[in-house]
């Protein structure tokens, strides 16, 4: 079973709308998705109201899942890591243990715009119209990720 994890601060946003992403096109027989954030703002938390409207407005029900933080324990359980921003990507990076570690670790923007590095923008602050915009980077990112994986 292959298992990846998306992670963003506080998972509530972007991480739990990327895990309801990749889910719905990927068998969870041969595959396990979660989420998690670098902050520990919003542990044992529901996503955020938007993120499960703009989910449930795309036929995905995220509203069951719960915030949780990133650990080191995290890089043993999940063979990829998938970060939303370069502050996620630093943060997961200092609990790295080692290269191997390190390796699992990626851009989830980088599967449509390869090396470039590209956040995926917190919509947090915004209004709803940044929820969609994210939703739409996160579904064009997943859809290749599950094409990948399931090739």
């Amino acid at each position: 079973m292959t298992k990846i994890l998306m992670v963003c601060l506080g998972n509530i946003c972007r991480s739990p709308l990327a895990e309801g992403i990749l889910k719905s096109k990927l068998t969870s027989d041969s595959f396990f998705v979660d989420s998690a954030g670098t902050g520990d703002y919003h542990i044992g938390k529901n996503p955020d109201s938007r993120s499960i409207a703009i989910a449930r407005k795309h036929g995905l029900d995220i509203s069951n899942l719960k915030g949780r933080q990133f650990n080191v324990s995290d890089f043993d359980k999940f063979d990829i890591i998938y970060v939303m921003d370069e502050s996620n990507y630093r943060n997961v990076l200092l609990l790295a243990r080692n290269e191997q570690d390190k390796a699992k670790v990626k851009f989830i923007l980088n599967e449509i715009h390869p090396n470039q590095n590209y956040n995926v923008p917190d919509p947090y602050f915004g209004g709803n119209d940044g929820f969609e915009n994210v939703y739409h980077m996160l579904d064009e990112a997943c859809s290749v990720i599950a094409t990948r994986l399931q090739n």
